[in-house]
């Protein structure tokens, strides 16, 4: 693998070694920082689908622990050195997506019904750019949040720019 290219292998072997845990690679980045080449792999739960096809709302006692992390960087680390398709020196991190996690797919937004979320739109919607509220989960083409005392926005799915949780305590 070339450092500029696409990581293409390093990601298949990456899926490949997370999907063996039961888990699903979230994320892949093979970066230049300041202490040098980091592969850096988000891993996650898969979307859990009950038998009528909807989505199963995530708890906070199944995000991803640090045994799973350390499974994954364990196991992920050999199958790298053996295949050899990094050809710089690196520091492998494995971790989850976080309390902050973007939230990318329609699916995500079903998942995470009844978190706090914050959305940024490409353009704005009623004068404003910024959202920040209670997810409803999706109705058609549209995230439904609940940004004041039963005051409900909907949002396209279209021009959502970035959207991600947020930390709640």
């Amino acid at each position: 693998m070339t450092t500029d290219a696409q990581p293409d292998p390093v990601r298949d072997i990456a899926d490949r070694v997370v999907r063996s845990h039961g888990l699903e690679l979230f994320d892949l980045q093979l970066r230049r920082e300041s202490i040098g080449w980091v592969l850096r792999v988000t891993i996650d739960r898969p979307t859990l689908v009950d038998e009528q096809g909807v989505v199963v709302i995530e708890r906070p006692e199944d995000a991803i622990g640090i045994a799973e992390c350390q499974r994954v960087s364990d196991d992920l680390g050999t199958v790298l050195d053996v295949e050899d398709v990094v050809d710089v020196p690196y520091t492998l991190e494995v971790s989850s997506p976080g309390l902050d996690r973007p939230l990318r797919e329609e699916r995500d937004y079903r998942r995470f019904a009844g978190r706090i979320a914050k959305i940024v739109v490409r353009e704005a919607l009623d004068g404003q750019m910024h959202f920040e509220g209670r997810l409803h989960g999706v109705d058609g083409d549209a995230v439904v949040l609940e940004v004041g005392r039963g005051r409900v926005k909907r949002i396209p799915l279209s021009r959502v720019s970035r959207a991600k949780l947020a930390v709640e305590f």
